[in-house]
C-alpha cells in the first residue's frame, strides 16, 4: 500500500513536524497515532518518517531512509488572472503535473475587479497547491509569486520561453520545444480570457520569446495552460 506524502512544516535534523491546519487534518480526519510512517518531503529529498509525538496542533516525526525523488524539468507558468475558479482549477491540475512556479499576470484584458482582488487571493493559491501537491506525491509545493504586471513579466529569464498564442499560425507547441531542446527551465506565458492584446504579442517577440499554439481550436484559459504544461512534460521529462 502507498504511504501518505506530507509536505513538513518544520524540519530541523532528523526530525520535522506538521503545524496548525495541516496537522489537524492528520491529526482528526486520519486519526494519526504514535507509530504509524507516511513519507515526508523535506524540501528538495523525501524520507520515510514515523510520528513520535501528537499534540494540539502539531504532529512530529522522527525521519529515517531517503526515498527517491521526483526528477522533473522546471517549468513556470506566467499565467494571466482570469476567473478565479477557473484559474484556481488550472493551478490544480498544473501542479499535479508537476509545474515549478506560477506567476500570476495582470494582462490588458485581466478584469479590473479581478486584478484588483488578485493579491489577496494568493494565499489561497498557495493552499490549493499545497493540497495538490501532496495528493499527487510530490517533493515539493510550486512557488506561486505575487501577481505582476505584464511588462515584468517579459522579462523574466529563462533558457526556453514560450509565447502561446491562438493567432500563431505556424509554430506548434511540440515543434518549438523540438527546436529548443536545451533542457533547464521552461516558460510559458498564457494569456487571460480574450487572448493578448497585439501590443503585448509585440512585447514579448521583442524580448526574445518564441511564439507558438497548441491547435487549431480555440481553448479556454484553464485548459490552455493544463494542456500546455501536459505537452512540456510528454516532450522533455
Amino acid at each position: 500500500m502507498t504511504r501518505r506524502r506530507w509536505i513538513a512544516d518544520e524540519v530541523s535534523g532528523s526530525t520535522a513536524a506538521l503545524t496548525g491546519a495541516h496537522a489537524d487534518h492528520l491529526i482528526r480526519v486520519l486519526r494519526a497515532r504514535p507509530g504509524q510512517e507516511f513519507d515526508i518531503s523535506c524540501g528538495r529529498e523525501v524520507r520515510r518518517g514515523r510520528i513520535t509525538a501528537i499534540s494540539d496542533h502539531r504532529v512530529e516525526f522522527e525521519l529515517g531512509e531517503q526515498l527517491p525523488a521526483e526528477s522533473l524539468i522546471q517549468v513556470t507558468l506566467v499565467l494571466s488572472i482570469f476567473k478565479f475558479d477557473r484559474l484556481e482549477w488550472a493551478i490544480e491540475k498544473c501542479t499535479e503535473l508537476g509545474v515549478a512556479r506560477i506567476v500570476p499576470v495582470i494582462a490588458r484584458r485581466t478584469e479590473a475587479h479581478l486584478a484588483a482582488a488578485a493579491p489577496k487571493r494568493v494565499e489561497r493559491w498557495q493552499r490549493i497547491a499545497r493540497q495538490a501537491s501532496e495528493q499527487s506525491r510530490r517533493v515539493s509545493t510550486p512557488e506561486i509569486s505575487q501577481p505582476i504586471k505584464l511588462k515584468d513579466a517579459v522579462a523574466l529569464p529563462g533558457s526556453t520561453r514560450i509565447l502561446l498564442s491562438e493567432s500563431e499560425q505556424v509554430a506548434r507547441l511540440k515543434d518549438v520545444l523540438e527546436s529548443n531542446p536545451r533542457g533547464g527551465d521552461v516558460l510559458l506565458a498564457l494569456g487571460p480570457e480574450g487572448g493578448w492584446t497585439a501590443a503585448e504579442l509585440e512585447l514579448f517577440r521583442e524580448a526574445g520569446w518564441s511564439p507558438a499554439s497548441l491547435g487549431n481550436t480555440i481553448l479556454r484559459a484553464e485548459t490552455a495552460a493544463i494542456a500546455a504544461a501536459a505537452i512540456v512534460f510528454a516532450e522533455l521529462q
